[in-house]
């Protein structure tokens, strides 16, 4: 079976490659194209890849390519997991939105808009280009914002293309830790968007044991989402939202910590990945050590100034490490193997989620076959839940709309529309910010002078 990676010189891609060395199943990986227009970080995670086959019989071949069709052709599941603009884009989206007060996290609010007006059209061609040279492909989607990037590909690639993240299954794990029970026999019940959902039930061996977790405050308090969001807010809840929900209720706090830290996560994370890229092609070092250690540094710091904003201390050793790669290889083995499983995955809505249309793409717990992914039933959202799903989902598609149409109004838009910016002035500003800084973002036409007439002189290409 052959896995192409869209992004393989991306940080986190021996993650999955570690994935893929350790299934010995039917249907496993049997071949990985990395593509990626960096030749320089594509020769350093090559290296860390080779380090980690060394001894492993049978491991997958490598093949890098700077040639997107030849990338594509032939491949049986596609992994999209770039990053336009690279992390020193993530950092000025965090620049622009923090000069301003809003947050600038690349999936929420002010950044994740930003990250997705740049990210939209470039996943748009690669949907074009997979229906075109690899129709039979299943297209895994990692890059953020991946609920609303998802959405978009889904517009060429229909139901073949399913979204991954692993924050919601990070958190049945850590719920299942904390009442004592195995992980493995833990479902919960999580319905919402990307980085905004809510588990309001956890099954294990059939019965909801989320009352029994709620009633207990010493193990909710040693829960991650305890000591992020506080064992009263939980209980008022009555369930466990996505730590990304944090952003949204203590947004004050976080605003306040990202701008009094030294530097923002996007700015952390480019100059530590500058050093790792420069130092993992030395033949003298070994790339996989860089990157093992590189990588305990990042998790180690995930999400560390909400924990700072609220005095939630140290993140536990045992929330540290990967996952997402583990979500997409049960899923392959569901869709190879026909073995059904169930995942929480980013799909179209059908009728699970009401308040929103068919074709909107939302995070849910999903049976997974051969046949792909279907949502799961699950109950109403509660009205706060719903209306925030609703206000979000407004902005991601005003964001759809601007990309293209590239209408400077749509884009505007979605960041006035977004409940994490409340200023109509301080939308157009981000958008006139971000726009000076991301050449991609020049597709974002200003509207024409009254009486002009003929192409506006600003526009983007015409192609666009």
């Amino acid at each position: 079976m052959r896995l192409t990676i869209l992004g393989g010189g991306g940080f986190r891609v021996p993650l999955v490659y570690g994935a893929s060395l350790a299934d010995r199943g039917v249907g496993r990986v049997t071949d990985v194209v990395l593509h990626d227009t960096d030749v320089g970080r594509l020769a350093a995670v090559g290296r860390v890849l080779a380090e980690q086959a060394a001894g492993v019989p049978d491991s997958p071949p490598v093949r890098v390519t700077g040639d997107l069709d030849e990338a594509l052709r032939g491949a049986d599941f596609v992994f999209c997991a770039i990053r336009v603009g690279g992390l020193r884009g993530r950092a000025e989206d965090e620049r622009v939105a923090t000069a301003e007060g809003v947050l600038g996290q690349e999936t929420v609010g002010a950044g994740g808009l930003a990250y997705g007006l740049r990210t939209v059209p470039v996943a748009v061609d690669i949907a074009r280009r997979v229906a075109r040279v690899a129709p039979r492909a299943w297209v895994v989607n990692f890059t953020n914002p991946a609920g609303l990037v998802t959405e978009a590909m889904a517009r060429h690639l229909g139901d073949r293309v399913i979204g991954v993240c692993d924050s919601p299954s990070a958190l049945g794990r850590r719920i299942a830790r904390a009442l004592g029970a195995d992980p493995d026999r833990c479902r919960t019940d999580y319905a919402g968007l990307n980085h905004l959902g809510w588990v309001r039930k956890a099954f294990v061996d059939g019965r909801d044991v989320l009352p029994r977790l709620l009633a207990d405050s010493e193990r909710l308090g040693s829960l991650e989402e305890g000591r992020l969001f506080g064992v009263e807010w939980l209980r008022s809840l009555g369930a466990i939202p996505n730590e990304y929900l944090h952003y949204y209720y203590f947004h004050r706090e976080t605003v306040r910590s990202v701008r009094e830290a030294e530097l923002t996560r996007g700015a952390f994370l480019l100059r530590q990945q500058t050093a790792f890229y420069d130092r993992a092609t030395d033949p003298g070092v070994s790339a996989l050590d860089l990157w093992r250690r590189a990588r305990a540094e990042r998790e180690a710091t995930y999400l560390a100034e909400n924990r700072r904003a609220v005095g939630a201390g140290e993140r536990a050793t045992e929330d540290t490490g990967g996952g997402y790669e583990w979500v997409a290889a049960a899923l392959m083995r569901a869709v190879v193997r026909d073995e059904p499983t169930v995942l929480v995955l980013n799909v179209r809505n059908g009728d699970t989620l009401p308040g929103l249309d068919p074709e909107a793409v939302v995070e849910v717990s999903c049976e997974v076959d051969a046949g792909g992914a279907r949502p799961l039933p699950v109950d109403p959202l509660p009205a706060h839940a719903a209306g925030l799903v609703c206000a979000v989902k407004a902005a991601e598609r005003e964001v759809l709309t601007a990309a293209e149409s590239g209408s400077r109004a749509a884009a505007i838009r979605a960041f006035a529309l977004h409940p994490l910016i409340d200023s109509v002035n301080v939308a157009r500003r981000l958008v006139d910010g971000y726009a000076a800084v991301h050449p991609g973002l020049a597709y974002l036409r200003r509207p024409r002078p009254t009486g002009t007439r003929g192409r506006d002189p600003l526009s983007a290409d015409p192609s666009v």
